[in-house]
């Protein structure tokens, strides 16, 4: 039986959730960042814009389960201005945001307000002290919809200014820096 690699990333701001660049943009690319063993693929994307959490692997049937609604994403969200209890409200219930040129009401999620979470600044500048305050929030889903989470806080008036992935089922972030890839033994925990 084929043997499969696992593997963590902390995706940086700015580089491609893929293999090959297919509008040829100057963007690094997955590849650049490890040598990663043939046939490895991202599960689930990243928009170019984001950071965070990525998972890769050689075992299409594992790529398939995480990317289903079984499994939870949670994203740190800093935010432009200072977002309150009656906007985090809205955003658990769910929000109309468009899709695919349908409005589409999200489903239920967790959200919450959080401190300032202690990660390095972004390598490009958000902002400024001048442009008015920010603030940062939780939000965990089942679902990932083509740029959801941006479309969520836009919807309840908070644009989102840095996106940052931290957990993906069982799977944290934890301390792994901007580009840092671990191999591990397995994505998903075996079931009892």
């Amino acid at each position: 039986m084929k043997s499969h690699h696992h593997f963590i990333l902390h995706k940086p701001y700015g580089t491609i959730s893929q293999f090959v660049n297919p509008h040829k943009r100057k963007k690094k690319l997955l590849g650049e960042l490890y040598n990663f063993p043939e046939g490895t693929m991202a599960i689930g994307r990243l928009d170019v814009n984001s950071e965070g959490l990525l998972l890769l692997t050689t075992d299409g049937k594992i790529s398939e389960h995480i990317r289903s609604k079984k499994v939870e994403k949670e994203y740190y969200v800093q935010v432009d201005g200072i977002i309150t209890q009656k906007e985090i409200e809205a955003l658990k219930i769910g929000v109309e945001i468009g899709f695919d040129g349908k409005k589409y009401t999200t489903k239920s999620c967790e959200a919450s307000l959080i401190s300032l979470p202690n990660f390095p600044n972004r390598t490009q500048k958000i902002r400024d002290e001048r442009h008015g305050p920010t603030s940062w929030i939780s939000i965990t889903i089942n679902e990932g919809k083509f740029r959801q989470v941006r479309k969520m806080t836009a919807a309840v008036g908070f644009p989102t200014l840095r996106l940052i992935r931290v957990r993906i089922g069982d799977l944290n972030l934890g301390d792994l820096k901007a580009g840092d890839v671990k191999e591990i033994d397995n994505l998903i925990k075996k079931e009892k």
